[in-house]
């Protein structure tokens, strides 16, 4: 490992410790910023811009009364009193120096997204190895997609390596080919998202065909045969919440040998965010049919039990 490699940095915007749904065993989730989809189920919206961006929680603001310290530092206006007395940010107008964030007492206004390097961020990593050698755990990149910042996220993968931390990604694909390849040379695991098998309902729910992510798949596989790969599709209202849409994503892959499934329920748990970075959840208030997941499992019970992760096989 070279040490302009260890200088390598990258834009973080969350770290989170002792998670058990990325990867095998107990891991560390290191989020970075940066995605090429819009999602309109993102439950990460923060992670969709390259860079540090803005958020405002209004809940947390100690209102006009108390402080205007914000107002007095943003140039650009967009800072006003609201009609209760608490701060208003213009999102079309900031322009974001970030300033109001650093001098916010009750942090009403943040940052998500902060630089960090490659030692920075392993040695945080590997302070839970402890877990890791226990749970057979790691480090995971997750985003965003790591691999709009590939140089970062394979210099962080390649680090890790090195210090023996068992390492996986996930990844919706959309990324260049030679950067997932390059990437699995430092992978034990990898997470791939496949939302749909119909190339038209992924661009319109995601702002891109799944055509490149679908090729890319197919590469990674033939690069790396012996690379354990876990597809993953959030089932989304809508989207791809049908027996035949999921039927069509696990006849894509149940040939594909090395590889496992497994199918999220949608959520709104992301949904505040949208709001402190001044914007509205694109789905809205759409609830996911409490007969869907039971549905999707039982067909993948039925004709596709092989392709289940063995901690979750029936007997």
């Amino acid at each position: 490992m070279s040490l302009s490699d260890q200088k390598q940095t990258g834009i973080v915007f969350n770290i989170q410790h002792y998670s058990v749904h990325d990867g095998p065993g107990i891991r560390t989730v290191v989020f970075l910023t940066g995605c090429p989809l819009r999602c309109r189920w993102c439950s990460n919206p923060e992670s969709q811009r390259s860079g540090p961006q803005l958020a405002y929680n209004r809940d947390k603001c100690l209102s006009f009364e108390h402080c205007i310290r914000c107002m007095e530092v943003c140039s650009a206006g967009a800072i006003q009193k609201g009609a209760d007395n608490k701060a208003t940010i213009d999102f079309e107008i900031c322009t974001n120096c970030l300033l109001c964030a650093d001098i916010c007492p009750p942090t009403a206004i943040r940052v998500y997204g902060e630089e960090k390097s490659v030692k920075a961020v392993i040695d945080s990593v590997e302070g839970d190895s402890i877990f890791y050698s226990r749970s057979g755990g790691g480090l995971t990149l997750s985003g965003g997609e790591p691999l709009h910042q590939p140089a970062f996220a394979i210099a962080l993968l390649r680090e890790a390596r090195r210090r023996r931390i068992h390492t996986a990604m996930e990844t919706c694909g959309h990324c260049k080919t030679e950067d997932l390849l390059e990437a699995g040379a430092y992978l034990n695991h990898v997470l791939y998202d496949i939302k749909t098998m119909d190339a038209e309902v992924h661009r319109a729910g995601t702002g891109v065909s799944n055509e490149h992510l679908l090729s890319n798949f197919l590469a990674l596989r033939d690069a790396w045969p012996k690379l354990p790969i876990r597809v993953r599709t959030p089932i989304v209202p809508g989207v791809n919440d049908s027996v035949e849409a999921i039927r069509a994503i696990l006849e894509y892959i149940k040939e594909v040998p090395n590889l496992t499934y497994e199918m999220l329920p949608y959520h709104r748990m992301g949904s505040p965010k949208y709001g402190y970075l001044g914007s509205c959840f694109p789905m809205g208030d759409v609830k996911l049919d409490e007969a869907v997941m039971p549905a999707l499992e039982k067909l993948l019970d039925a004709d596709y039990a092989h392709l289940r992760p063995r901690s979750t096989r029936k007997n």
